[in-house]
């Protein structure tokens, strides 16, 4: 059996949402990091709006290691309408967003992986479905946008806290089921 494992770029204020205004200095600890948990996942969930912005960049991609895990990794997109843009790999989920996930983690021997998805791991974080929390949070602040945690009220053991070199916390939490 798998496990489920929520994978999000945070400011250091805790905004999820357009991690390119906050992103840079991207360090070898943090493309260390990302091989490690990818490297583990054999299926990804997205949302409709990540799936959107991603196939329309990732299959064209060279950044590594990631463009190769995720152009080859089976794709699976929360969405009620058909997906306008193919992307090899990719399925859109036919019912409930928890119960899928709780199937799809009993199938799998590896990792399901949640990126980038904010309204699916709020979602399955609130389902107490996450076995564990990977945070890369960056040493900038912005202004605005969606915040991965608001409103989730979680108790979270730390599993690991890294410094990256340019500074970047590597954060790992396993949730704690009540």
């Amino acid at each position: 059996m798998g496990r489920v494992v929520v994978y999000e770029l945070l400011s250091l204020d805790g905004i999820a949402e357009d991690p390119a205004r906050f992103m840079g200095d991207w360090d070898a600890e943090l493309d260390a990091n990302l091989a490690a948990v990818i490297g583990r996942q054999d299926a990804v969930v997205l949302g409709r709006r990540s799936y959107d912005e991603w196939s329309g960049f990732w299959p064209t991609s060279d950044v590594e290691p990631f463009a190769t895990f995720i152009n080859t990794v089976p794709k699976h997109v929360a969405t009620s309408t058909p997906l306008a843009h193919q992307w090899a790999g990719a399925t859109v989920i036919e019912g409930d967003l928890v119960a899928f996930v709780r199937h799809l983690r009993d199938a799998l021997g590896g990792d399901v992986g949640v990126h980038a998805s904010i309204s699916v791991a709020r979602a399955l974080l609130a389902a107490g479905e996450v076995d564990e929390l990977r945070l890369v949070v960056a040493p900038r602040t912005v202004e605005g946008g969606r915040r991965l945690l608001d409103g989730l009220p979680l108790e979270l053991e730390l599993l690991e806290s890294v410094t990256s070199s340019n500074g970047w916390l590597l954060l790992g939490y396993r949730p704690q089921r009540a």
